[in-house]
């Protein structure tokens, strides 16, 4: 199922669908405050903006990303960007929440002609975990099950409001793909400040086994992500590299940073998190297992402009981004809280430096990243990269030039031609399925 592009009639009943849950949620004065600021912006600084650089800069002077989108992709990367650099993140988060998201496509789904979705998807709700279970045919074993988390900076964002981009995913990955009956499983891990690390891994560890539980074959799934779910897929990568059984006992010895006495507790025995704290995440009265036991590594890892140092000197606001680094930073700080040093690891991949940990941390099918030139997260990807090529691990990566954040999400809904709205998650279904058609071969 693929829908058109977002219109402005969707705006506008996106805007309806948020202001009472804006004033449920946060209040209606908090709310009343927050758009009385954002009005010199709105009424003076994105038009007078978008005026110049349109009108008054030849395309060479315009920044990257504007010399090749649309006005209503250039006004809403506007938007989004004062949006990000100043809206609180108790705001933003109910923007992308259930409540708004899952009225918001069935209206879309309703102006084009579905009364449901073709695709058949339900909520899973375990426990210790839960996520959105979609599927092409319900009564056939999945034949490819894509684990994907979705972004937001750990503060912000819900399976739910990706759930187009997942449906059409899944389409593609059936159509274009060649899988039989392709699978995605979207885990919706607990945001912070409700939580802090290592909350979310503990949740996409036993979303993991519960997919090995129904895949029963760890090659057919490939995990996946953007920005901080990409985050959290590479610390899913590390982890499970590092509890390995011919790793447990020399994971000691990386190049982990020990920076204080909780951080030698994650250590012990290859967990990323100390007995005590186990069991207090992890305890349940029937004895489930921890789900953080050592397990087999996936068949594959597709990332969208994952944020792989969560704090880096290299994170540099871009005129073409949206992302603003000190508010990066700022979640950064909250998803790591008081348990672990910000620059460790395990919840900053990007800072290891194990050629050895890296190599076991690879599926067999390798990685894939997919990620945009003007991008804040750009410096520290490439730098990732050439860190993944120097320990020999597969590797594979596409460069979207002019791109911007997540742009192959964004793209689906802001382009107006269907090959520009589709061309990122065609590239991501063209590397997964190369993937896994030569583990298959």
């Amino acid at each position: 199922m693929i829908l058109g592009q977002v219109s402005w009639l969707d705006c506008m009943v996106f805007l309806a669908f948020l202001a009472p849950q804006l004033i449920f949620r946060v209040g209606f004065f908090p709310t009343l405050f927050c758009g009385l600021r954002a009005l010199p912006f709105l009424l003076v600084r994105l038009p007078l903006g978008f005026i110049h650089e349109r009108f008054y800069r030849s395309q060479d002077q315009r920044t990257p990303f504007v010399q090749q989108a649309s006005w209503f992709e250039d006004i809403v990367v506007r938007c989004v960007r004062y949006a990000f650099a100043y809206i609180p993140a108790n705001i933003g988060r109910v923007f992308f929440s259930k409540p708004v998201s899952l009225p918001f496509l069935r209206f879309r789904m309703l102006r084009h002609g579905y009364l449901r979705s073709p695709i058949h998807w339900r909520e899973v709700k375990q426990h210790n975990f839960k996520g959105i279970w979609i599927i092409n045919d319900q009564s056939r074993e999945p034949d490819i099950v894509i684990y994907y988390a979705h972004g937001g900076g750990f503060s912000m964002g819900s399976s739910y409001f990706y759930l187009e981009f997942l449906l059409s995913f899944i389409y593609l990955l059936k159509v274009e793909g060649n899988f039989r009956n392709p699978a995605i499983f979207a885990l919706e891990y607990t945001l912070v400040p409700d939580s802090s690390f290592p909350t979310q891994l503990h949740e996409a560890m036993a979303g993991y086994k519960y997919l090995l539980s129904i895949t029963r074959n760890a090659s057919k799934i490939c995990v996946s992500g953007d920005s901080a779910g990409g985050t959290l897929i590479l610390s899913l990568l590390l982890h499970l590299a590092s509890t390995s059984k011919d790793h447990a006992t020399t994971v000691k010895r990386q190049s982990f940073v020990l920076t204080n006495e909780k951080r030698r507790e994650t250590l012990r025995a290859g967990s990323i998190t100390s007995a005590t704290e186990t069991s207090k995440t992890n305890g349940h009265p029937n004895g489930t297992p921890n789900p953080l036991e050592p397990t087999t590594t996936p068949g594959m890892a597709a990332l969208i402009s994952p944020w792989t140092t969560l704090i880096s000197p290299l994170d540099v606001d871009t005129p073409s981004d949206y992302l603003c680094a000190s508010s990066l930073h700022q979640y950064a700080l909250q998803y790591a809280g008081s348990k672990i040093s910000i620059d460790d690891p395990i919840i900053s991949p990007g800072n290891c430096t194990s050629s050895d940990l890296w190599k076991k941390a690879t599926p067999r099918n390798g990685l894939f990243f997919m990620f945009g030139g003007e991008e804040v997260f750009a410096p520290e990807i490439k730098k990732l990269l050439g860190r993944l090529k120097e320990a020999g691990c597969k590797v594979g990566w596409k460069e979207e030039e002019g791109g911007i954040h997540a742009w192959p999400v964004a793209c689906l809904f802001l382009s107006s031609t269907g090959d520009e709205r589709l061309k990122g998650l065609r590239s991501l279904v063209r590397a997964i399925a190369e993937g896994i058609m030569d583990r298959k071969s």
